[in-house]
């Protein structure tokens, strides 16, 4: 988290149900999400969509946002990177390194630009809002500030052998995102919409639902020195699967789920989408807050993740300006409080 805190404090949303979080990206709450009893109707999920998202971990919402956002958005990532998608040569000129993780993040096709006004019109999309309110039912959610992925096929310059493969930990193949290991591990919810419809050639989102239903049978027959994030399986018991997704479908995914991107082993298709996800806002987390608002304002690279580092070139503040919000977009910013007041002096 950007703000570190040398004294983490839990921060507790302002919802009825009670979450908690000291870094803005993992919850405490009072059961698992798999185990959550709804109380509030669903608005976009179905009961059966509910049911299989608790059973596998993930869920898909068919046009969270029309096609023709999604087209729009795909035009963009083409625009902003300096690609052009008639001319495969565009595609392998490397940009300047600043460090391994720039050039890593060259590779897997990170495309940094967290502000446009489309980016923000996919957040503060009502169907697309009200899908991550039934999955945490909570309505007082905060939007991700995150980044989109055009990712061509991986070779030459965006070959993963330049990768320098690693034992344990992170694997872009197959990694959950909290530590598994843990007595009572942390809440967490991801989510990617597509900007073109998918196909398994392209690689892209992979995950193993089979292993996130059978969680706890699995972990009690595993050594206690086991990878906390990089899972060990036989991939005929507990098979790795990609779901396909249309132009403007929402996945929503939950921390537990071992996931991953596959590489794109195509002849000349890209993968993009759109990274997105919401959570429980938490207002009284002052610092983190402000960092919100000011990175919207200013079009600053957020400061929620270290992975995030802005276009080395040209970053988006010297191309355009601040994007426009809606009333429900200046909610999931932080702007304006879901209290109708505003706690931080930030709100006009």
């Amino acid at each position: 988290m950007p703000t570190a805190d040398p004294h983490p404090y839990l921060h507790r949303a302002p919802s009825p149900v009670p979450y908690f979080s000291a870094d803005g990206e993992t919850y405490l709450t009072p059961a698992p999400l798999r185990e959550l009893r709804k109380t509030r109707p669903l608005r976009v999920l179905s009961e059966e969509d509910f049911a299989f998202w608790q059973t596998y971990g993930y869920v898909v919402v068919r046009e969270a946002i029309p096609r023709s956002a999604a087209s729009r958005l795909l035009d963009f990532a083409w625009e902003f990177s300096g690609m052009d998608p008639e001319r495969p040569d565009t595609w392998y000129q490397e940009p300047p390194f600043r460090s391994e993780l720039d050039r890593d993040l060259y590779v897997y096709g990170f495309v940094e630009a967290y502000h446009h006004q489309l980016i923000w019109d996919s957040r503060q999309t009502r169907r697309v809002y009200e899908a991550f309110t039934d999955v945490w039912d909570c309505a007082e959610l905060w939007v991700t500030l995150d980044r989109l992925n055009l990712n061509p096929p991986n070779v030459g310059s965006r070959s993963r052998s330049r990768i320098a493969p690693t034992e344990r930990g992170f694997d872009i193949e197959l990694h959950w995102d909290v530590d598994t290991t843990l007595g009572v591990p942390p809440q967490r919810v991801q989510g990617i919409i597509a900007l073109h419809d998918t196909g398994a050639e392209l690689g892209g989102f992979q995950c193993c639902p089979e292993l996130f239903r059978q969680f706890d049978q699995w972990k009690a027959g595993r050594p206690a020195d086991r990878d906390p994030f990089r899972p060990s399986i036989d991939r005929a018991e507990t098979p790795v699967v990609r779901p396909e997704l249309g132009a403007g479908d929402l996945l929503i995914f939950n921390g537990m789920l071992a996931h991953g991107v596959a590489p794109n082993t195509s002849e000349g298709g890209v993968r993009a989408v759109q990274y997105l996800s919401m959570m429980p806002a938490l207002e009284t987390h002052r610092a983190l807050r402000r960092s919100r608002v000011e990175s919207w304002r200013t079009l600053a690279t957020p400061e929620w993740n270290a992975t995030l580092l802005g276009d080395a070139v040209r970053p988006e503040s010297q191309r355009y300006g601040p994007a426009e919000l809606t009333g429900l977009g200046r909610r999931l910013l932080g702007l304006d409080s879901w209290q109708g007041e505003d706690g931080t002096g930030e709100g006009t």
